[in-house]
């Protein structure tokens, strides 16, 4: 790998950390001296460092978003809503949410027409490939009320695994959501798996069919308080975590 100290091109690395929010230039230049930053994979200690424009710089093992025209949305997605940017069927799409964005974005994976939650949209198509991706298998979280009365039985069959039609499944974490109410249960159920509606498939599965889903986190992403149909801007922390996260598997 190429030493990025001996790069004479680009700007120095103080200028466009502080540039990109991180710190002043003057904290940029503590952390650089202490050895916190790396760039395309080795760490920099030399203030006169000088990086290109699409250099890969962590900080304290963050990525920094150092494109400016990347944008890194987070939608809560309605019910009803199909995940993709033109329905040729005439079904309510994404673009009833983006047209505002000044940007072409597009949606990172995709949540079931009759699921609604968090829904990650960018038009930084090498990330997008990357965590949709089949063999990436981003963590996600959902919550499911269900019909019947789940116990600690189902919760344990969720972990354990059991075989599909198209292979074996087994949640990653699973809890149940306070106590079953009028014929009906609340349950968590965290997995990898990206496999088409297999939250749907396995509660099915175990006899607890699904009244309402929704996809409250996807990887480092939370959904928290954002109201259902709202989109915002991910924060700085935010994008560094999910920059981190496709990193690591590139």
């Amino acid at each position: 790998m190429t030493d990025p100290t001996t790069q004479p091109e680009g700007e120095r690395l103080q200028k466009v950390l502080a540039a990109a929010g991180v710190a002043s230039r003057r904290v940029v230049e503590e952390m650089i001296v202490a050895g916190r930053i790396e760039v395309d994979g080795s760490v920099v200690t030399e203030l006169g460092t000088r990086i290109r424009p699409d250099a890969r710089v962590t900080v304290d093992g963050t990525a920094v978003q150092l494109d400016v025209t990347k944008r890194y949305l987070m939608l809560n997605k309605p019910t009803g809503v199909v995940s993709t940017m033109r329905d040729e069927q005439g079904r309510r799409d994404l673009r009833e949410f983006t047209d505002e964005v000044g940007e072409r974005v597009y949606n990172v994976g995709r949540l079931d027409a009759d699921t609604s939650g968090l829904l990650l949209l960018t038009n930084d198509g090498e990330l997008a490939h990357v965590l949709a991706h089949p063999s990436f298998g981003v963590e996600k979280t959902y919550v499911a009320k269900v019909r019947g009365a789940v116990d600690q039985r189902v919760i344990r069959r969720l972990l354990d695994g059991f075989e599909l039609d198209d292979g074996e499944i087994h949640a990653d974490a699973a809890r149940l959501v306070g106590r079953p109410s009028q014929g009906h249960s609340m349950v968590e159920l965290t997995l990898h798996s990206g496999r088409n509606r297999i939250v749907r498939r396995m509660l099915d599965h175990v006899g607890h069919p699904v009244v309402e889903l929704v996809r409250r986190s996807f990887g480092p992403l939370h959904l928290g308080t954002l109201r259902s149909g709202r989109v915002r801007e991910l924060t700085s922390m935010e994008r560094g975590a999910i920059l981190t996260l496709a990193r690591s598997e590139r």
